[in-house]
């Protein structure tokens, strides 16, 4: 199995997520082959929680990372479902992510759904909107 998806699962036990109980875990892989790992946080006040996606590339971006050094984020989940990125996680990924920057959704059955970044928000806004 791919090193990012490995990852991802061992990440997810990191989720802090005491209300859902519903645990997301995102990796970011860089061109050069380093890892950003990010868990969804959740907080009593709810609109303070982040996602595991946004988490991930926050921590990228606070290491000087930039859009066109992602190569792909792996967003997984324990459940035999696929889940994908929330509309704010799908805005910050079309601005801080290239738009052909892979996209993987895994479930626990180990299953893969592949897209493009651009693919998940087509219309996004960015700052050439501005």
């Amino acid at each position: 199995m791919e090193k990012i998806i490995l990852l991802a699962k061992e990440n997810i036990k990191n989720a802090y997520t005491p209300y859902s109980k519903f645990q997301v875990s995102a990796v970011l892989e860089l061109k050069n082959g380093k890892f950003y790992k990010g868990v969804n946080v959740e907080n009593a006040a709810y609109g303070l929680s982040n996602c595991a996606e946004r988490s991930a590339i926050f921590a990228a971006y606070s290491d000087g990372v930039k859009k066109e050094d992602i190569k792909k984020i792996v967003i997984y989940t324990d459940h035999d479902y696929f889940v994908s990125p929330c509309g704010s996680c799908r805005q910050v990924m079309r601005e801080l992510m290239e738009e052909d920057a892979e996209v993987l959704l895994i479930n626990n059955k180990d299953e893969v759904k592949t897209f493009k970044n651009i693919d998940l928000l087509p219309f996004g806004f960015t700052k050439e909107d501005l």
